[in-house]
């Protein structure tokens, strides 16, 4: 099993765990909690050497107990091969894209995953679902507190081209049947849009929203809400956890970044849809309170997630304010 980091961890070292798309941002997030902590982690990747995975080796503790192996998630046997002698799995590896030719590698990746775990000796998978899985059903009534028990409108998400979506339910419920059939501890963790300071180079699908509005490459904003997260690592067990910090309508979301960083050009203009104003809906995270975790506010979230932008130079810094002449 290639490895592209200096450390020599093998089968046998105690507390390893293995972390699928480890160079993604909850991937990153997860192998930089895991090293903080103490593990020894094993992280998966298409391709270790791409120059994209470089973060991970540069983390604190990752040359004595970080290796990068090489595994696809439609490939059972590298899947196996990577979990093979580790306690844990955090199976964060999974496409983000509407494509309906995508839906395999959630799906199936999924079951090959829980499958190469169970066989390969792991006691609990960590497996990241998506709010997409939860959230989009027209017919909840806006008074409904949205938590654990809620799932999306599958034959909505399809009829409104969000494949995400489908493919996260599918991904889920394929992951907790397999897990309940091979006997293996399995913990789900649903998390939001993910935002916060990045660890990898490139941008992700959330980040990317937030670096276009900010830039003005998206001029107008349209009439819905979107709940908000920050990257965190947990050690859930046996459950469903929603992993939301906030739900805010995009009006609210451009104004915090208005207020947050008012040199640049976010826009103001909303797309009429001819529709009410959306609701943020209720939603309920006691769960994941209730085992310690603790939220990070969401404005200092966003102030985060644009100082990380400008530092990894996605988006350009503001340019200064002249001073008023005195008169």
């Amino acid at each position: 099993m290639p490895s592209s980091s200096k450390a020599a961890v093998n089968g046998n070292e105690k507390h390893l765990v293995c972390v699928t798309g480890a160079g993604s941002f909850i991937g990153s997030w997860v192998v930089k909690e895991l090293l903080d902590r103490g593990y020894h982690v094993r992280g998966t990747a298409r391709d270790p050497a791409d120059r994209k995975n470089a973060h991970l080796l540069a983390l604190d503790g990752a040359e004595e107990r970080l290796t990068l192996c090489r595994a696809d998630v439609l490939d059972y046997g590298g899947l196996r091969a990577a979990f093979q002698g580790c306690r844990g799995v955090f199976h964060v590896a999974s496409p983000v894209s509407n494509d309906a030719e995508l839906m395999p590698a959630a799906v199936e990746g999924t079951r090959n995953a829980i499958n190469a775990a169970a066989d390969a000796g792991v006691r609990r998978v960590v497996f990241t679902s998506s709010y997409g899985a939860v959230h989009m059903d027209p017919n909840r009534s806006p008074d409904t507190v949205v938590d654990e028990a809620c799932w999306s409108d599958y034959e909505y998400c399809k009829r409104t081209g969000n494949m995400y979506c489908c493919g996260k339910m599918m991904a889920e419920i394929a992951a907790t049947e397999e897990a309940a059939r091979r006997g293996l501890e399995l913990a789900v963790v649903v998390p939001a849009p993910t935002v916060g300071p990045l660890l990898q180079q490139t941008v992700n699908f959330s980040t990317d929203h937030v670096a276009r509005y900010l830039t003005g490459a998206k001029k107008t904003y349209t009439n819905v809400v979107t709940p908000a997260r920050r990257a965190a690592a947990t050690s859930a067990s046996g459950r469903r956890y929603l992993c939301v910090a906030a739900v805010l309508h995009r009006a609210q979301f451009l104004q915090l970044l208005r207020d947050l960083f008012p040199h640049y050009p976010v826009t103001s203009k909303y797309e009429d849809d001819g529709k009410p104003m959306a609701r943020p809906y209720r939603f309920s995270n006691r769960r994941l309170k209730d085992l310690g975790l603790e939220f990070t506010p969401i404005r200092k979230s966003m102030y985060d997630t644009v100082i990380s932008l400008q530092q990894k130079g996605h988006i350009p810094l503001p340019a200064p304010v002249p001073r008023r002449a005195r008169l």
